[in-house]
């Protein structure tokens, strides 16, 4: 099989399961989600502290783990907000382990994992709850940001191939990424915010024309921005990929490096104007 069949069907599996999983039931979202959430936190660490300090890697992963279902109980089986507490146990044990550790060469390691937390698991969490509008399942709106991100990801690459690698072309940002120019993000911001409103027009986004045309630009910027930081960690460390679960597309986090970003962007906008 070809790499680019491959690469054609292993996205177009990943995108009938993403929106499954975004359309579905609330059980199948926060599978879904589970599952993108500890790849994503596994391929992080790992990149970052390969094989040093795995308790304090696990107990992250378990953490970030515990806080997403505890808001989906919250949000969709009644569960007090209360006992969203119990996600502070593991992350309370992490500081314990480390202090109990035989050795504490590299300790500063342990920073990572929760920058990890920071990174990669609050915008799940923040995720969560864009499903849960007035305590009913509705991923419509999730899948709508998702869109968006696609719609950005095809206009900088259109754009960015066809015009941004001329030797004449600025480049966004050579230090990171070399390919990535400035007319490819303006190509995604231009098919982000078109993106946005043909989904306003087709009535599957519930705001005014300027807060989707808005958001649409929000995600994109957003989504450019995470694209970047995750490449910095991965030249840091001397990764091309975050891992190879998708074939042909890298590792899960490669996949979602953008929607970390653009998450908590959109709910902050969301919750300041009211719309959540």
């Amino acid at each position: 099989m070809s790499d680019f069949l491959k690469r054609t069907l292993s996205g177009a599996v990943f995108l009938v399961v993403m929106v499954a999983g975004m359309l579905f039931h609330p059980a199948a979202f926060g599978f879904l989600f589970l599952l993108v959430l500890y790849f994503s936190m596994h391929e992080f660490l790992g990149i970052t502290m390969g094989e040093s300090w795995k308790l304090q890697q696990k107990l992250g992963i378990f953490t970030a783990a515990a806080a997403f279902l505890l808001v989906m109980a919250v949000r969709f089986y009644d569960l007090p907000v209360k006992w969203l507490a119990l996600a502070f146990l593991p992350f309370f044990a992490i500081p314990v382990s480390v202090v109990m550790a035989r050795s504490h060469d590299n300790v500063e390691q342990v920073a990572l994992v929760y920058a990890a937390l920071l990174y990669i698991g609050i915008p799940f969490c923040l995720a969560a709850v864009m499903v849960s509008g007035g305590g009913q399942f509705s991923g419509y709106l999730l899948l709508n940001f998702f869109i968006i991100i696609w719609c950005s990801d095809v206009g900088a690459y259109s754009l960015g191939t066809l015009l941004g690698q001329k030797p004449s072309s600025k480049k966004l940002a050579p230090a990171i990424s070399p390919k990535k120019s400035w007319w490819g993000f303006w190509g995604g911001i231009l098919t982000a915010v078109l993106g946005a409103l043909i989904l306003h027009l087709l009535g599957w986004m519930p705001y005014s024309l300027i807060h989707c045309l808005v958001l649409g630009l929000i995600v994109s910027v957003t989504g450019v921005c995470g694209d970047l930081f995750e490449s910095v960690w991965k030249r840091r460390f001397g990764f091309k990929d975050s891992g190879n679960i998708i074939p042909g597309h890298g590792g899960m986090l490669d996949r979602f490096d953008s929607s970390l970003a653009a998450i908590p962007a959109v709910f902050v906008y969301l919750l300041l104007f009211g719309l959540l």
